[in-house]
């Protein structure tokens, strides 16, 4: 019913310390294990607060890196419609609203109640500046 993240830091191959953190309903991180990281920095009282503020520096950069070429990818899939449905409005903007959902229900989108009542000018203008939006660095 639950799970764990555990970090460990290791100096020269040997074991300076250890923390965990037991989830069992995980909030949104910017970058896997950020939580554990950051209780195991502040345990630890190895690295100063220069150091600390580096290294999570170095880890969040990463992450919004790695986040940016998902976004990105999901972006060109989506922006796909207009080739595969050239001429057809409607069947282009089916096929934005699809892959767009399914890159990133999981991650917040959530489509208006209204949206299926929308003129397809407006929903191609909308989906059109989520993935220029996704596109953005």
């Amino acid at each position: 019913m639950a799970f764990k993240h555990t970090a460990v830091l290791m100096v020269g191959g040997v074991v300076q310390d250890e923390v965990k953190i037991c989830y069992q309903n995980r909030t949104w991180e910017s970058f896997e294990f950020e939580s554990v990281i950051n209780k195991l920095l502040d345990k630890t009282g190895f690295l100063g607060e220069t150091e600390r503020t580096e290294f999570m520096a170095k880890c969040s950069g990463r992450a919004h890196a790695e986040v940016k070429k998902s976004f990105g990818a999901i972006a060109a899939v989506a922006a796909l419609g207009e080739v595969f449905h050239a001429g057809d409005q409607k069947a282009a903007n089916d096929w934005k609203a699809r892959m767009l959902k399914a890159g990133l229900e999981n991650s917040g989108l959530v489509m208006p109640e209204d949206w299926e009542t929308l003129d397809e000018d407006t929903k191609t203008a909308r989906l059109n500046a989520v993935i220029n939006q996704l596109q953005k660095d």
